[in-house]
């Protein structure tokens, strides 16, 4: 098959562990039966500073055009978050109705858990954040800025629509796995409208995959139930708000965020899914040439997954955990001396072989 990947190679560290992720497509693209063509994009922070926007008129429609966006990551100094996350990567989760983020929390072989006496055995879930709606919704505002009487609002706004396709998602991943089980995050006793909400289509849901088991925790608890007992969970799926904050937590009790991947997917295809590392673009360590780049890599298979070509993209995930397994190839942030190109060309070596 032949795919077009519209790359984003973003700020800081985000150009840099990209093209990492570009090289390993670009081995995986050499062989019979599978050819990606690039298209690489400048939006950015950078871009941001010496055109006003974060991308031009017309982007998300040549964005259209690819069958997959891979991202590297977006964020500046001098530049809000809230103008680089509004300019560009929410447009593009909701023009492409990139519903579902999924970020697996997996302990890789060789890489050391903060939490004592956990292994590779005990941290393998999936986490399904509703990606479109929820608590990051635009309906809200702000009055009397400036004084003593100054008002802000921001409403959630949870769709039927929006809701059941996410816990359809979930159930149908928990069902190909061997646990089968789903948790989901809630609020219930401290929101009075929206989490009840959500907790009944939890409930629908659980009575048609009688096959899955199911159990929920509130935000709180859940929290802390990720650090005790990391090895209780399978698929957690959380609204967006709830889901933003697990997948920050997951990869921090596997090995960090330096080596965590995601996906913002539109399940059904008829738009481009974008895959992305979720450590950001980390202007500290620029330039430096140490980023890991395994949490780009790893993305890079996910994306794969999704385009259906599951043998390379296994072949990719496989590789990496080899390389993790033997600990001699290691970027600074696990401990190690290796630098950014030096652990990917460890990873491409071990794919080629």
């Amino acid at each position: 098959m032949s795919y077009k990947v519209a790359v984003i190679p973003g700020d800081g560290i985000g150009s840099e562990v990209t093209q990492e992720a570009v090289r390993a497509l670009q081995q995986l693209s050499s062989r019979p039966g599978l050819s990606i063509d690039f298209e690489e994009y400048p939006y950015s922070c950078g871009y941001y500073l010496e055109h006003g926007v974060m991308m031009p008129d017309g982007a998300l429609e040549a964005l259209d055009e690819s069958d997959a966006i891979l991202l590297g990551a977006v964020g500046y100094p001098g530049v809000p978050d809230h103008v680089s996350l509004w300019g560009l990567l929410i447009p593009i989760r909701r023009t492409f109705r990139q519903y579902v983020n999924l970020r697996p929390v997996r302990l890789l072989r060789g890489l050391s858990s903060p939490l004592r006496d956990r292994g590779p055995e005990d941290i393998d879930f999936l986490i399904v954040r509703e990606n479109n709606e929820g608590e990051y919704s635009e309906i809200g505002g702000r009055l009397y800025d400036g004084t003593d009487e100054a008002i802000a609002m921001q409403s959630t706004v949870f769709t039927q629509k929006g809701v059941e396709r996410v816990l359809q998602f979930a159930f149908d991943q928990a069902r190909r796995r061997p646990k089968q089980h789903v948790t989901s995050a809630t609020k219930s006793n401290g929101i009075k409208h929206t989490m009840p909400f959500w907790d009944e289509a939890v409930a629908k849901f659980a009575e048609h995959y009688p096959d899955v088991t199911t159990d929920q925790y509130h935000i709180d608890i859940l929290a802390a139930h990720f650090v005790a007992h990391p090895d209780w969970f399978d698929v957690v799926v959380g609204s967006n708000l709830f889901g933003d904050i697990l997948s920050d937590l997951g990869p921090a009790v596997a090995g960090g965020i330096g080596v965590a991947p995601s996906a913002n997917l539109n399940p059904t295809r008829e738009k481009p899914s974008m895959f992305e590392p979720v450590h950001g673009s980390a202007p500290d360590i620029a330039g430096k040439g140490i980023a890991n780049p395994i949490a780009a890599l790893w993305s890079a298979s996910m994306l794969l997954d999704h385009l259906g070509e599951t043998t390379p993209a296994a072949d990719l995930l496989n590789a990496i955990e080899a390389v993790s397994g033997e600990g001699k190839v290691v970027t600074p942030d696990l401990g190690g001396t290796a630098t950014t190109r030096s652990l990917t060309n460890r990873v491409l070596a071990e794919l080629k072989s």
